[in-house]
C-alpha cells in the first residue's frame, strides 16, 4: 500500500485527464496521481488514418485555453520538436490526428504523476479517503492509491446496436478499423453503418481502393441525410459556459429530448470530407459506374451471419417509406460510435453516488457525482446533464479549471462565465412579466 494520501486519484488517462495532469503539475497545493490500464498513451489507433484531422482547432490542445503560457502547449511541442515553421506555413488550424497523438505522447513523457499498466479492481471509502485498489499488470503486484478526491476519466467504449449482439464476436467496429482493413478488403462486399465522421472517413478510405480490390461498397445511415458538422460561429456559442449553465438547469426530460435533436451539432461530418467523397465518386464514374450504394433514412433492425453463404444478412427499414428489405454483405463495419459504461470498480462506493430518475450519474454543475458534491468528479460522462460540449476537446480546459477549483477552493485558472453574444434563457424581467400575465 502507498501510505501517502494524495489530494486526488484520477482513473483513466485519455486527453481529458491528461490535460488535468498538465494543469495540476505546476500547482504546489494540489497533488494527484493518474492510473490507466494501458501501456501508454495511444488515442484511437484504429482510426489513425493518414489524412484525418481533428474537428477542433489546435488551440483546443491539453492546456492552452486554460493557460496559454503552459510548457505543455501544442505550440511549445511544435517549437521543441523543430516543426513550428512547417505548421505556420501549412496555414491550417486543424492538426492531423496522428500529430495530436504524437503531441499527447510527448506530454506524457514529461509527467511524473502518470502510472501506466494499472488495472483498477475496486474503490473503497474509509474516513474521508478513497482507496483505489489496482494491479500492476506486468508483475501482478497489487497496489493501493489513496486520495481525498476521485476523478473518473475512464472514457467511452465502442457501441454495438442491440440488433448486432448475435454477431458481436465477428462484426467489425470503427475503433479497430485499421487492424481489420486488410481482411475487410478481401471480401466481395463491405457495408459501413453510421452517419458520423468515422463512418465518412472509413467510406472514403475504402472508396480509394474499390477499383483495385473489386468489392461492392455500401454506406447506410438512419439519418435523413449525410449531415455536415455545424460549424457556424453563432452555433459554436453553444459550446460556451452560458449554454452549459442553461442546459444544466433544464428538466431532465427536456435535456434528453434536446440531446436527440442536437446530435448533428457534435456528431456531423466535416464539410470538406463530404465534398471529397462526392468528388471521388464523380471522378471514378468517369471511368465507369461505381459499385457502391449510399442509403439514408435506413435503419438496421436485425443482423445475422449466414455461414453457408459466407455473408451477413442485414434486415433494414427505410423509415420515410416504412419499407422493409434485406441486404447481403460479405463484411460489416459498425461506425456506431461510443457510449459511457459505468466502471464496475465503483460498486463498493455506489452508495456515495447521486443518481437521476433513470439511474444515470446525477452530475452537478461542478462535475461532481457524490452526495456531498465535492469528492467524486467525472470527465466525459455528463452528456445528459451538461450537453453537447461533454466530448468536445475544446471545452476540456474549461472543465478541468472547474475541477481544480472544486478540489482546491482556489481559481488557479480563471473560469470564464460569459463569452457568448447571445442569451439562451428568457430574460428574467420578461419571464416574470409573462408569469404574471398567465396567472
Amino acid at each position: 500500500m502507498h501510505s501517502k494520501i494524495h489530494d486526488f486519484v484520477a482513473i483513466g488517462i485519455g486527453p481529458f485527464n491528461l490535460g488535468l495532469a498538465c494543469l495540476t503539475e505546476p500547482l504546489p497545493d494540489l497533488d494527484g496521481v493518474f492510473l490507466d490500464k494501458a501501456e501508454g498513451f495511444n488515442w484511437h489507433p484504429g482510426m489513425m488514418l493518414d489524412s484525418a484531422t481533428l474537428q477542433t482547432p489546435f488551440l483546443a490542445d491539453l492546456v492552452t485555453l486554460a493557460d496559454p503560457t503552459s510548457r505543455f502547449s501544442f505550440l511549445n511541442y511544435l517549437k521543441t520538436t523543430g516543426r513550428i515553421y512547417g505548421f505556420y506555413i501549412k496555414e491550417d488550424f486543424f492538426m492531423m490526428r496522428q500529430e495530436y497523438n504524437q503531441y499527447c505522447q510527448w506530454v506524457t513523457a514529461q509527467l511524473a504523476s502518470l502510472r501506466w499498466q494499472r488495472y483498477v479492481e475496486r474503490v473503497e471509502y474509509v474516513a474521508g479517503v478513497y482507496s483505489v485498489h489496482a494491479v500492476h499488470t506486468p508483475s501482478g503486484q497489487r497496489e493501493v492509491y489513496r486520495g481525498r478526491h476521485l476523478v473518473l476519466g475512464t472514457g467511452t467504449v465502442p457501441y454495438l446496436p442491440a440488433c448486432c449482439h448475435e454477431v458481436a464476436d465477428r462484426v467489425g467496429h470503427a475503433s479497430s478499423y485499421l487492424a481489420d482493413k486488410a481482411e475487410l478488403q478481401r471480401q466481395p462486399s463491405i457495408t459501413v453503418v453510421g452517419s458520423g465522421q468515422s463512418a465518412a472517413e472509413i467510406y472514403y478510405d475504402l472508396l480509394q481502393d474499390i477499383d483495385r480490390f473489386g468489392y461492392r461498397l455500401n454506406w447506410l445511415t438512419r439519418s435523413p441525410r449525410f449531415f455536415p458538422l455545424e460549424y457556424s460561429k453563432l452555433t459554436l456559442e453553444m459550446t460556451s459556459p452560458e449554454y452549459i449553465d442553461y442546459f444544466h438547469r433544464l428538466p431532465m426530460a427536456r435535456r434528453d429530448e434536446l440531446m436527440q435533436q442536437q446530435k448533428g451539432l457534435y456528431k456531423g461530418i466535416n464539410r470538406t470530407l463530404i465534398n471529397d467523397i462526392y468528388d471521388a465518386l464523380y471522378n471514378k464514374r468517369l471511368q465507369g459506374e461505381v459499385d457502391t450504394l449510399l442509403l439514408t433514412n435506413t435503419a438496421l433492425t436485425a443482423c445475422r451471419y449466414d455461414e453457408a453463404a459466407g455473408e451477413y444478412r442485414l434486415s433494414l427499414h427505410q423509415t420515410e417509406q416504412d419499407a422493409h428489405f434485406e441486404l447481403g454483405s460479405g463484411a460489416l463495419l459498425l461506425a456506431t460510435g461510443y457510449h459511457y459504461r459505468e466502471p464496475a470498480f465503483l460498486a463498493p462506493v455506489a452508495g456515495r453516488i447521486r443518481r437521476d430518475a433513470r439511474g444515470r450519474f446525477d452530475v452537478g454543475r461542478n462535475y461532481s457525482i457524490d452526495h456531498a458534491g465535492s469528492e467524486i468528479f467525472v470527465q466525459n460522462a455528463e452528456l445528459h446533464t451538461h450537453g453537447l460540449v461533454t466530448p468536445d476537446l475544446g471545452m476540456a480546459c474549461y472543465r478541468n479549471s472547474w475541477l481544480i477549483r472544486a478540489m482546491t477552493g482556489v481559481a488557479h485558472y480563471p473560469v470564464e462565465r460569459q463569452i457568448a453574444f447571445q442569451q439562451f434563457a428568457a430574460p428574467e424581467a420578461l419571464s416574470r412579466a409573462t408569469e404574471r400575465l398567465s396567472a
